[in-house]
């Protein structure tokens, strides 16, 4: 178990498998250096927990949760890729989106529950830019779709 996986189990998470591609993508490449995970969506065992827009069917609350699931999706595809989650020299950045009622402002809150779920596990590596989107909608009517852009060491 690397030391990532470890932090993981110390928190009371486990890594998932990588979520399936939905459409005609890789839930991550890498690029020289660089790991790109596709939006990863918080999926748990197959399903999306909860439905609907942040600020109308889904709380803010719930949302900040989803977006830590969303991180730890994207961390799954990132080991999926670089084959070993120590390799992580640091997150560089994380886009998130959320799915938001009209009148709901509080993106940059939801999308923390991913950028702290980052810090939690990678300590000073995990904390990175960011940006917090506000969409109509999104995947399967998913209330939270989070990507991230890691840089690793050599091999």
């Amino acid at each position: 178990m690397s030391g990532v996986e470890a932090k993981l189990a110390e928190l009371g998470l486990t890594l998932p498998e990588v979520v399936p591609p939905l459409a005609a993508y890789q839930p991550a490449v890498q690029s020289g250096v660089y790991v790109y995970t596709a939006g990863q969506l918080p999926m748990v065992e197959g399903k999306l927990p909860v439905i609907g827009k942040v600020g109308a069917e889904v709380t803010p609350e719930e949302a900040k949760e989803l977006a830590r699931i969303c991180a730890l999706n994207a961390l799954a595809a990132v080991k999926s890729v670089a084959g070993d989650l120590d390799r992580i020299a640091r997150v560089v950045k994380v886009v998130g989106f959320v799915a938001s009622a009209s009148d709901f402002t509080g993106q940059p809150g939801v999308i923390n529950g991913a950028s702290e779920l980052l810090a939690e596990v990678l300590g000073d590596k995990g904390v990175h830019a960011r940006s917090a989107v506000g969409v109509a909608v999104l995947p399967l009517d998913a209330p939270v779709e989070v990507e991230v852009q890691v840089e690793l060491t050599e091999a």
